[in-house]
C-alpha cells in the first residue's frame, strides 16, 4: 500500500513510519527536514510545508491513504496554528481526490462523563490546552465535512515511548481508563492501531481512542 505520511519526524509520527515500514507498505513521508529521516528502500522523504496546499495537493495525488500527524507544537501560537494546517491538509486532501485521510487526535476532546470533555475538566494541564483545543477544532472540521472520508484517532491521556505489545482496548468518544484509573497507550501501540485502521477500515467519519 502506498501510505502519505504528514509529520514523518514528529514523536508519533516515526512511530507511525516505523510500523508502516515494518508492515512492508511505501511510505512517501512529508516533513520539513527529510535530511533528518534515515534513508529506507520502501521510503521517499520529501520536503513540504501544509500551508501550501497547491503543492500539498500534488503531494498527496495518488495515495491509498493520507495520515496527518501534523501539530503546531513548534509554534508560538499553537492552536491558530494547527487549525489552519488542518485546513489546508483538509482542502488539499479534497482537491487531491484522497481515498482516506487518517488523523492524529488529541485526548482532551474525550469524554470523561457524560457532555464533559477530558480538556473541560477542571484539572487539565494548562500547558497542553492550546493543542488539545485545536487537535477538537480539528475533529469539529472533519465533521462538518459532508464528503471527506476521514477517520480520527486519539491517544489516551499519557501517550509516551514503551512496548509494541498488540494488547488494547478501543472506544469511539469515551476516554479509556485502566482498573488502576489511568489513562495511557504506548506509542508503539498507537501506532499499531493506526496502521490497523488503515489495512482495515473500521471507523470510517468517526473519532476513536485506544488504551489499556
Amino acid at each position: 500500500m502506498n501510505i502519505t505520511l504528514i509529520g514523518a519526524s514528529g514523536f508519533i509520527g516515526t512511530a507511525i513510519l516505523n510500523e508502516a515500514l515494518a508492515r512492508g507498505h511505501h511510505v512517501t513521508a512529508l516533513v520539513t527536514r527529510p535530511e533528518r529521516l534515515a534513508p529506507h528502500e520502501r521510503l521517499d522523504a520529501q520536503a513540504a510545508d501544509v500551508m501550501d496546499v497547491a503543492r500539498l495537493t500534488a503531494q498527496l495525488a495518488g495515495a491509498d491513504a493520507v495520515v496527518s500527524a501534523f501539530s503546531g507544537h513548534a509554534q508560538a501560537d499553537i492552536l491558530d496554528y494547527f487549525v489552519a494546517g488542518t485546513r489546508a491538509i483538509v482542502s488539499a486532501a479534497k482537491q487531491a481526490r484522497v481515498a482516506r485521510l487518517l488523523v492524529v487526535g488529541g485526548a482532551g476532546a474525550l469524554e470523561v462523563a457524560p457532555g464533559l470533555q477530558l480538556i473541560d475538566t477542571p484539572t487539565f494541564p494548562a500547558q497542553y490546552k492550546a493543542s488539545a483545543e485545536g487537535a477538537r477544532q480539528a475533529l469539529q472540521l472533519l465533521q462538518q465535512d459532508a464528503t471527506l472520508n476521514w477517520t480520527m484517532l486519539s491517544p489516551s491521556a499519557m501517550i509516551a515511548p514503551g512496548q509494541r505489545t498488540g494488547t488494547f482496548r478501543s472506544s469511539l468518544d469515551q476516554l479509556l481508563t485502566g482498573a488502576d484509573g489511568s489513562s495511557r497507550i504506548s506509542v508503539e501501540d498507537f501506532a499499531m492501531a493506526m496502521l490497523d485502521e488503515i489495512e482495515n477500515p473500521a471507523h470510517p467519519r468517526q473519532r476513536f481512542t485506544v488504551g489499556y
